[in-house]
């Protein structure tokens, strides 16, 4: 039998499917520790990323900065936070997830917040706004596509990032993977990987509704127009 046939076989065995273990349970582990991930990055991204943008300066530097933590591979930060009160577990790995997850969400957010139309902030000014009421009801809907363009790439990266978990005894996903390296069992390996991989497409298709949700309709009708001119 080959691995794929083995990693068939597993996929539709039941035993797989059910219990503390099974496929359900690790998929939801997977997606909690995933999305907490995210808010992390977020909660510390977003503010920076738009007050940088609304500023118009000093960010350039700051997403430098932020760039070069991707040379981090997250299993060296795993093992650094092993050595430390951090531990082994779901908490590191969610921790060393953020901090993977930060410069795509905070690039964006500047990029967004820097690339609003002059004009729309003189119109705002124009009419007697004040800047963060401008930055409110003004700039950042304009710059929501490409933050939330940030945020889905964001998640997308945690999500595959996340089975890393299983190497220092953390759950989701990656415990298939991991336990079928240990057990030598490669058809598993690619069941779990097939899983990951599944679950990435997945939320790449839900959160691409959701940002086309949060793109205001004349921001998609001039893309449309754009794209139709382009073919």
């Amino acid at each position: 039998m080959d691995v794929v046939q083995e990693a068939l076989v597993w996929l539709n065995d039941p035993l797989n499917w059910t219990g503390p273990d099974g496929v359900p349970a690790l998929t939801a582990e997977h997606l909690g520790m995933s999305l907490m991930a995210v808010l992390l990055a977020a909660l510390v991204a977003l503010p920076l990323g738009i007050w940088l943008g609304h500023r118009g300066s000093g960010g350039t530097v700051t997403v430098v900065v932020a760039n070069a933590t991707r040379a981090l591979p997250t299993l060296a930060l795993l093992l650094i936070f092993a050595t430390t009160g951090l531990g082994f577990g779901n908490r590191p790995t969610v921790i060393a997830a953020a901090i993977f997850a930060i410069p795509p969400i905070l690039s964006n957010t500047y990029t967004g917040l820097l690339d609003v139309d002059p004009a729309a902030r003189d119109a705002a000014r124009g009419m007697g706004m004040s800047g963060l009421r401008s930055l409110v009801q003004v700039e950042l809907p304009l710059a929501l596509p490409l933050v939330g363009a940030g945020l889905r790439t964001s998640a997308i990266q945690v999500i595959a990032t996340i089975p890393l978990a299983a190497l220092v005894g953390g759950g989701g996903l990656g415990v298939i993977i991991n336990n079928g390296f240990a057990l030598q069992r490669y058809g598993q390996v690619l069941a779990g990987g097939v899983l990951v991989a599944v679950l990435c497409l997945v939320a790449e298709g839900v959160l691409g509704w959701g940002q086309r949700l949060l793109t205001p309709a004349p921001m998609r009708a001039r893309a449309a127009q754009s794209r139709a001119a382009a073919a």
